[in-house]
């Protein structure tokens, strides 16, 4: 899976990873393979499925909706 992210260095040091696709998804490192170490380990949680998530409620309507 290729995903892209925006790198930036901070004014305090270190650097800050966004990944626009994916809302809320932002890490921070204090060297730029440190960022990116840690934003690779918050997409890899974000992606992981939740166990509300994957529930099946019995006797309800599933319904899917296009945004």
């Amino acid at each position: 899976m290729k995903i892209k992210v925006y790198l930036q260095q901070s004014e305090d040091g270190g650097y800050t990873v966004i990944v626009p696709s994916l809302p809320g998804c932002i890490s921070e490192g204090d060297t730029k393979e440190e960022a990116i170490k840690n934003i690779k380990e918050a997409i890899e949680l974000y992606l992981e499925p939740v166990d509300d998530d994957t529930t099946i409620i019995p006797q309800a309507e599933e319904i899917e909706l296009v945004l």
